[in-house]
This record gives C-alpha cells, structure tokens and sequence, in this order.
C-alpha cells in the first residue's frame, strides 16, 4: 500500500476538517475526482492512521456550559500515577495532556457556572497546585 499523502489528500482534509458530513460525490466535486477515486483516497488514509476518526463539533454554551477553562496543574510529588488514573471520573474535562515545564498537566475543562468551576477545582488541587485560565473566545483559524 502507498504510504505517502499528496496534495490531492490535503484538500480531501481540508474538506473533511470544514465539513466531515459531505457525501463521497461532495467531496470529489471539490477535489476533482470520481467518487470512486474520492473513496480509495478516503479508505487509504483510514487504512494509514492518517484520517482515524469523524466528530462532532458541539456549542457547549447550548447544553449549559457558559465557562469553558483552561486548568495547568503542577501535580505533587508522587501523586502523578494517581492523578493520571482519576482524570477519566472528571466529565468535565475535555482534553487532557501532559506537558513539559514546571506544570506537568494541562487540562481544558467545562463547567455550568463559577460555583461549578470552582468545585472542579477544589476536587483538583488535592492532586496539585493549580493556575486556571477562562477562556474569552475560540479564534477561528482561516487556514487549514
């Protein structure tokens, strides 16, 4: 199997990350290509890793989230395996990364109100100090 990704495959990404619900037809109308074609290139890179799932975009202010944060967490000496373990009991938490630097954990979280925000935090800095961050907007990248 051909393991490379050419041009014609970014624009099919392109396509997907502005709207991963277009038919195969859509999709090689925009390409240029037979939805035959279109297929085999979709299949290719879901067979390469490269393409390894479709989403969802939501509105999380339409289910009730009015706050949206970014938490960095400094996790306690020894607590790192713990905290790790626990992160999945926290629906709030969306994302979840650790990084480099003195704050080793970066989470991006949910939350309906301050109160609630704040309870996510107090549940937190049993695991490690904490710098949290509101988030004021998403800025919309123009490019792909």
């Amino acid at each position: 199997m051909d393991s490379t990704v050419d041009d014609i495959d970014l624009k099919l990404i392109a396509a997907l990350k502005k709207n991963s619900r277009l038919s195969i037809a859509e999709l090689g109308r925009i390409i240029n290509l037979s939805p035959s074609a279109t297929r085999g290139r979709l299949q290719k890179m879901e067979d390469l890793g490269v393409i390894n799932g479709y989403g969802v975009n939501l509105d999380y202010k339409l289910l009730g989230y009015d706050i949206e944060a970014f938490i960095l967490i400094k996790v306690f000496h020894g607590k790192l395996k713990e905290f790790l373990n626990i992160i999945n009991d926290f629906p709030e938490v969306i994302e979840a990364h650790r990084i480099t630097g003195n704050l080793n954990v970066h989470l991006r979280v949910l939350s309906r109100n301050q109160i609630h925000l704040q309870k996510i935090i107090d549940k937190l800095i049993f695991y490690g100090d904490t710098n949290t961050f509101l988030m004021l907007s998403e800025i919309q990248k123009t490019n792909s």
